[in-house]
This record gives structure tokens, C-alpha cells and sequence, in this order.
């Protein structure tokens, strides 16, 4: 019988993940699948299922996880401009797989079971919540100007990934900064 070392499934599990985490942001959801995650995740497709019962509970884990990272990388930020150049810059609009999953997947999880939007709702309030902690002025009038700046920063970033020009990019880009910088200002 073969040993493996203790925390080799949860290393094996966190691979998967990753791996999964880049192939749907890059490629979509339903263009991503089980064997090519399994394949650049160096194991065999039947691997798969001893770490995840179904594509969309991996599906929604990786939802999860990706809107946490993008939650900690906004948590770091002290200055509301900073935050918002942090995510809308051309460094984020070349990098699809290891950037935002909204701006990558929002039409394919709005088409997603219950489960996984609803994972999405939760990891999109968290996010929202901490931009929310960089504006000033009321709690609840927050809450709803980081929604909406969100939404703006997300539109933003997904044009400028359509774009061919890089110069139509970037001045996409600055519009985008500069109208949520006075989102902020138009909510204190």
C-alpha cells in the first residue's frame, strides 16, 4: 500500500484549485474543462473526484477563493485612489487568469446554479463592503456608492480588455479611475 505524507490530499485539493482558478478565468466556465484542468494540474481526470464531487462545486470554490484574493489585495489598501489603481491598471487587463473573476466570468455566473451565485452575492458584498471602508461619510450610503463603483470598475476593465488598442486601453482605463474617483466625492 502506497503512504502518502500528511497534507498531501489538502496540497493535491489547492493545486486543483489554482489551476481551475486560471482556466476559467481565462478560457470561461463552460469552455474549461475537467481534463484539461486535470492535465496542467499534473494528475488523471478520476484525481478529480476524490477532491471535488462536481465541476460546479469546483466551480463555485474557485469563485470563492479568487473574490477573496481580490477582497485581501483591498483590505491592504489605506487610500480609496489606490485601491481603485490597483484594480484598474493594464497590468489587470493583460493578466484575465489571475485577475478578477467578475470582470471575467459575470455573464457565465449569472448562468451558474444557485449555489455558486450565491457564493459569488456573498464573495461581491465582502469585496464591496471593504471598498466601502475607504469612502467616508455615511455607512449605509457606502455600502451602496462601493456597489456601484464596483460596477463601474468592472465595466471598465472589461472594455479594456476587448479593446485591441493599447492606447483606447489605457485611456479607458483613466476614464474609468477618474469616474470613480468622483463617484466618492458626489457620495461624502
Amino acid at each position: 500500500m502506497q503512504q502518502f505524507e500528511k497534507g498531501n490530499k489538502e496540497r493535491t485539493r489547492r493545486r486543483i484549485l489554482e489551476v481551475a482558478s486560471q482556466h476559467l478565468r481565462s478560457k470561461g466556465i463552460a469552455a474549461s474543462g475537467l481534463a484539461g484542468i486535470m492535465t496542467d494540474a499534473g494528475l488523471t481526470n478520476g484525481a478529480f473526484y476524490a477532491h471535488f464531487p462536481s465541476k460546479d462545486v469546483l466551480v463555485r470554490e474557485t469563485l470563492v477563493e479568487a473574490l477573496a484574493d481580490r477582497r485581501d489585495a483591498m483590505s491592504r489598501q489605506q487610500a480609496l485612489e489606490a485601491a481603485i489603481r490597483d484594480y484598474l491598471n493594464l497590468d489587470h487587463v493583460t493578466d484575465c487568469a489571475n485577475g478578477c473573476p467578475s470582470a471575467a466570468l459575470l455573464p457565465e455566473i449569472a448562468r451558474q446554479p444557485t449555489p455558486a451565485r450565491q457564493a459569488y452575492e456573498n464573495g461581491l458584498q465582502s469585496y464591496t463592503s471593504e471598498l466601502a471602508r475607504l469612502l467616508s461619510g455615511d455607512k449605509k450610503k457606502a455600502h451602496a456608492t462601493a456597489l456601484t463603483m464596483f460596477a463601474l470598475m468592472v465595466g471598465t476593465l472589461q472594455i479594456a480588455r476587448a479593446v485591441v488598442d493599447r492606447g483606447l486601453a489605457e485611456k479607458t482605463i483613466e476614464s474609468g479611475v477618474r469616474a470613480a474617483l468622483a463617484m466618492a466625492v458626489t457620495q461624502a
